[in-house]
């Protein structure tokens, strides 16, 4: 087995066609891609207990958030050592580690959604997941740049172009399979025809002599289920959200077409160059693409790196904490004001085009930037992505005032060329490192500079969940000033002194305070991730003066060869 995954043995003929190398890197990359999708797992893992909604034992958006963040830092943490590993052992060896990792990762998670151990989620999708993530993004990117190294942009985008289409791919696959076993919970009724009784923040009814806890869902909630339903109360417990099962099949899936596409990697040999290609001379090249190597640790002690490192960590900062809750951002924003065009289809198709802008960014912009220049292409992101977020809080203000579909085609538009960005900024970044540190490294310093990738999935999700959620809160404490005490107490079978544990128990969301809320109040929801926005423009702000001082690597720092 350690000869069949050798980088010896997958050594390419000198007639081996190059663009055959691709579609082993594309492939591996739409599994481990769909990581983008992630936001689809987030309704059904909030609700494991109550299914249609959260009941007071079910995870939090937050937590369950979280585990896509600790995905992201377990892959920048494994590209740092995987992409030095990757020069000895070879993409083959890596890939078939990735493979194993991913799809064992995801068996894990359902074994931790089955048992309702959020540490084994976190455990397997989190880091063994995150780790098989790492190895698999790393494995191509060198291969392929040693392939096309008269297109470095363009060979870079094929090689991560994957990575990005991945949730396109995986969105339906997981939305088929979570309704696949789906089973809705026991109905009893309305709320009027039921009994409830609130004990500890919690709602409960009597059913065969004893208390069982329940949920209450109205029209809005419905509209957000799984499988549509009518509203009124249903028993806690006696569904399926069908993520366990999901979760099992797709790990399966993912390790078979993942072990397929590492066998098929294949390497050039030494000094191999493309028929007719002729590397171009010092004075023929752009004022940043050196003719010098700069070995992996030596490209630790120069300011280029870190440059690019903040270059990269706070363009992935401003568009990952928005990966992660994709699906539910669009829906607060204009599920309320626009909810017959904007339900739970509109919302999984909403995942399915970032995927899409966001692989064809990675090819579009990367393959730019060979004629641009890497430099320039990170002066349009981040100046475009800049107008773009701070643009998204006025969309989001007028909707709630002026219900208009205009301002969801806005919204739509403006968040798929931010991805097209950021997408374009990963593809980018392996030949900016190429052109600054040479070819000869640029796979194991790719791995390095990833643990920026590491920050930003921790920073991203903190930013937008944190924000988010003391946005939240202010709009319920704003909401329960203007709503009667009687009403409240009516409607939630507790009073205002109880408000903090109705919160925490999911008794009390803004959804249910609109309902009781006096006619022509303003729904708050829409406006739950403005801050958010502001903020994801002032990490691109800093982001656009580090590449702005981008110089040569100093000549100390070249690697002396024969």
């Amino acid at each position: 087995m350690a000869g069949l995954l050798s980088k010896e043995r997958i050594v390419a003929p000198a007639d081996y066609n190059r663009w055959r190398v691709p579609l082993a890197s594309v492939a591996i990359h739409l599994c481990i891609g769909s990581v983008y999708a992630w936001s689809i797992y987030n309704p059904p893992l909030t609700r494991v207990f109550g299914v249609v909604t959260s009941a007071g034992d079910d995870w939090s958006l937050s937590q369950v958030v979280w585990v896509f963040t600790v995905a992201i830092v377990c892959l920048g943490l494994a590209a740092a050592f995987a992409g030095k590993w990757l020069e000895d052992a070879g993409p083959r060896k890596v890939g078939v580690v990735a493979a194993c990792c991913w799809g064992g990762g995801y068996i894990v998670g359902a074994l931790g959604i089955m048992t309702h151990q959020l540490w084994l989620l976190y455990l397997g999708y989190g880091v063994i997941g995150g780790c098989g993530l790492g190895m698999g993004y790393v494995s191509p990117v060198s291969t392929l740049i040693r392939w096309f190294p008269d297109r470095r942009g363009m060979a870079a985008g094929m090689a991560i172009m994957g990575f990005g289409g991945g949730a396109m791919i995986g969105t339906p696959m997981k939305e088929y399979f979570i309704r696949l076993f789906y089973r809705a919970p026991e109905y009893l009724g309305t709320l009027a025809d039921v009994n409830l009784v609130t004990e500890a923040g919690r709602r409960f009814a009597e059913i065969g002599g004893s208390l069982q806890e329940v949920v209450v869902i109205a029209a809005a909630e419905a509209r957000d289920m799984t499988v549509p339903g009518p509203e009124g109360v249903y028993v806690v417990g006696t569904g399926d959200a069908g993520v366990a099962g999901a979760f099992l099949v797709i790990g399966l899936i993912y390790l078979a077409v993942m072990l397929v596409a590492a066998f098929s990697y294949r390497i050039p040999a030494e000094n191999w160059k493309p028929e007719g290609w002729v590397e171009p001379a010092e004075n023929e090249r752009g004022a940043l693409i050196s003719s010098h190597n700069v070995h992996i640790d030596e490209a630790l002690k120069t300011r280029q790196f870190y440059q690019l490192w903040i270059v990269l960590c706070f363009n992935v900062s401003a568009g990952i904490g928005v990966l992660g809750v994709a699906r539910t951002m669009i829906t607060e924003i204009f599920g309320s004001s626009l909810p017959e065009v904007v339900d739970t289809a509109f919302a999984a198709t909403y995942v399915v085009m970032i995927s899409a802008f966001n692989m064809v960014g990675r090819f579009i912009w990367a393959s730019a930037s060979d004629y641009i220049g890497r430099r320039n292409t990170y002066w349009v992101f981040f100046l475009l992505g800049i107008l773009l977020y701070l643009s998204i809080p006025i969309a989001a203000q007028q909707v709630s005032v002026n219900p208009s579909v205009v301002w969801l085609v806005y919204f739509y538009a403006a968040t798929m060329i931010i991805f097209t960005m950021y997408g374009g900024g990963f593809a980018t970044i392996p030949a900016y490192l190429a052109d600054i540190f040479g070819t000869k490294y640029v796979g194991g310093i790719h791995g390095r500079l990833l643990t920026a990738w590491s920050t930003a999935g921790v920073l991203g999700p903190l930013a937008i969940t944190s924000l988010r959620q003391n946005s939240v809160n202010d709009a319920i404490s704003d909401l329960v000033t203007v709503i009667d005490p009687a009403v409240f107490q009516a409607q939630f079978g507790a009073g205002l002194e109880q408000l903090d544990l109705l919160v925490s128990q999911n008794t009390v969301t803004i959804a249910r305070l609109m309902e009781i809320a006096p006619a022509g109040t303003p729904d708050p929801t829409s406006g739950l991730y403005n801050s958010t926005m502001i903020l994801m423009a002032a990490l691109l702000a800093i982001a656009l003066v580090s590449n702005a001082l981008m110089r040569p690597v100093d000549a100390r720092h070249h690697l002396q060869e024969a």
